[in-house]
């Protein structure tokens, strides 16, 4: 199933004139930050087969688990298409052919929309749902559509049921990825989603991504246990994919993709909860924080981990399901009172970890991971104020309970929710933002996502300077870029601009808008065989955009017109 990213990045487009779009603030993945050579180099990572050698049980049982089929090439797990989506009018298939996994997608009745997409790649084990990555041009998308295994159908993406236009530029994440392959090579500098070839060099979660690296280990040396780590750094190793937090903010410097077990997961992400007026999460989406609002960790303690109750080399078969549980409850209830406790009725999980529909993905259900007590209170029905009068505490949600987060990711993160539809955080926003700035002046994401709050207020002036001095650390900043072309552009500056936009284009061209930005411009200094281009290089991403369609029709009319 596709993830909601970390960094938030379905850019939200504001118009700021007929014809230039904003790209609202997000923090995309750190262009021009290298990764740590040592976190991400391929030569001390064996695979999956060296550690069979020795622990063939556990590699036989573990091959068995949804994690170990968390992605792969798309021809192993092809399941086939045939539907129309009822909003948008488009007819997608799936089909294999030649040994190869195709995406056809058409509408009846309009000729321009048609065209395939070889599936390279998918990503999900299948038993909640799956999608499957495409490349354009090197560049790595989702596919627009998904399979939902809990209501055994075919539908748009997350979030797009309702589109009325075909999502074919959706891109593929490092914080979707991250979670779902092993050896995940980052994206190439300046880019958000094109990767080297190949983007993983092991299907699924790998032994690895639990025990670290093993090439030591098969020196002779040590490898990481996380039974035998700190309750803290064990936790941090199911938490790197297993926690999402309302919000989560890399650190300077770091990717989340980085992380090894046994380092300090906050070294590399910091993940928040919102905190409502009686103390409670409010919006808790993750196992990691419903888990860590139950009853039964709270008591516990250290003493209670996901594993307590999960083994990771090991899925239970649906005869097994139900007495495993069971008896991971009664390992602390005891026998005795599983003897008088619904002996006739076993099933612990279906009163007290009952599933939920999932507010986040469509069509698919959670179990309830806070385990109430009584079943008729959960899940609790909890809505996030949106008032700047009832605004909640934004906190960081950590394994280490004494670990505080800095200025910065603070306020990046209550930018990111501003970003997200929390319009009433606006204000406090820009005074986190304001004092980070002054502990943190040369951090350019800092920089531009106040530039962008500057901007959006009317002050362009001082916007233009932030998102300069951002650019002048990283060059790579796609969002400055584009926003900073909108001032230029309406300051008259139009050669700097169409400078900034075709850098950002180029690093990113599934964002129309940008493209579009420059057709227009161009159109208007009457280059109309270049504005075309661009168009064009727009709709081989985005093929069913209706306003790239028309600015098309509008530069092939004699004259042309660049309205």
């Amino acid at each position: 199933m596709p993830c909601r990213s970390w960094k938030h990045p379905l850019y939200k487009l504001q118009s700021l004139a007929l014809l230039l779009c904003l790209c609202g603030y997000s923090t995309p993945p750190a262009a021009g930050q290298p990764a740590r050579a040592s976190a991400t180099s391929k030569s001390n990572y064996v695979g999956n087969a060296a550690c069979a050698k020795c622990h063939a049980e556990i590699y036989a049982s573990y091959e068995r688990t949804a994690m170990a089929h968390a992605s792969g090439p798309a021809i192993d797990a092809a399941t086939p298409a045939d539907f129309t989506h009822q909003a948008s009018g488009v007819h997608y298939r799936i089909y294999v052919e030649n040994a190869r996994v195709w995406l056809s997608f058409d509408r009846p009745g309009d000729p321009e929309m048609r065209g395939k997409r070889q599936l390279l790649y998918f990503i999900g084990s299948g038993r909640r749902g799956r999608t499957y990555l495409f490349q354009n041009d090197g560049f790595l998308f989702e596919s627009p559509v998904n399979w939902y295994a809990n209501q055994q159908m075919w539908d748009t993406a997350p979030a797009y049921q309702a589109a009325r236009e075909a999502p074919l530029d959706l891109p593929a994440y490092t914080s979707c990825l991250h979670c779902h392959v092993s050896g995940m090579q980052p994206p190439v500098p300046g880019t958000e989603n094109r990767y080297p070839e190949p983007v993983f060099t092991q299907n699924g979660v790998g032994c690895e991504r639990c025990h670290g690296p093993g090439a030591a280990h098969l020196a002779g040396g040590s490898i990481i246990n996380p039974a035998k780590l700190p309750p803290p750094r064990r936790d941090e190793v199911c938490m790197q994919c297993h926690l999402e937090g309302k919000v989560a903010i890399e650190t300077a410097g770091h990717h989340v993709y980085e992380y090894r077990p046994g380092e300090a997961l906050s070294d590399y992400i910091h993940y928040f909860e919102l905190i409502g007026p009686q103390g409670t999460a409010l919006g808790a989406t993750s196992q990691v924080e419903a888990f860590a609002q139950s009853r039964c960790k709270k008591k516990s303690g250290a003493a209670m981990s996901c594993t307590t109750c999960h083994d990771p080399h090991y899925t239970p078969s649906a005869e097994q399901s139900v007495s495993y549980f069971r008896g991971k409850c009664l390992t602390c209830h005891g026998s005795a009172f599983g003897e008088k406790h619904h002996p006739n009725h076993p099933d612990c999980t279906s009163c007290h970890m009952p599933a939920s529909a999932s507010a986040d993905v469509a069509h698919t259900q959670v179990t309830d991971h806070r385990i109430p007590r009584r079943p008729e209170v959960s899940p609790p029905s909890q809505q996030v104020p949106t008032t700047s009068a009832s605004l909640p505490r934004l906190v960081i949600f950590s394994s280490d309970s004494h670990h505080v987060a800095n200025a910065r990711d603070i306020a990046l993160a209550w930018t990111s929710l501003m970003e997200s539809g929390m319009t009433a955080a606006e204000s406090v926003s820009r005074s986190r933002l304001s004092k980070a700035l002054k502990q943190f002046p040369a951090d350019p994401e800092v920089l531009s996502a106040l530039g962008y709050l500057e901007q959006t207020s009317g002050a362009t002036g001082q916007a233009s300077q932030l998102y300069r001095r951002a650019l002048a650390i990283d060059p790579d900043l796609i969002d400055a870029e584009t926003n900073l072309g909108v001032i230029d552009a309406r300051g008259g500056k139009l050669d700097d601009a169409l400078r900034l936009w075709q850098s950002a284009f180029r690093h990113a061209p599934g964002r129309s808008a940008i493209g579009l930005n420059i057709a227009h411009t161009l159109c208007a200094e009457g280059r109309t065989a270049e504005a075309e281009d661009f168009v064009l290089r727009v709709l081989e991403f985005n093929p069913d955009m209706e306003s790239a369609k028309a600015v098309l029709q509008h530069l092939n009319r004699v004259p042309p017109r660049c309205d």
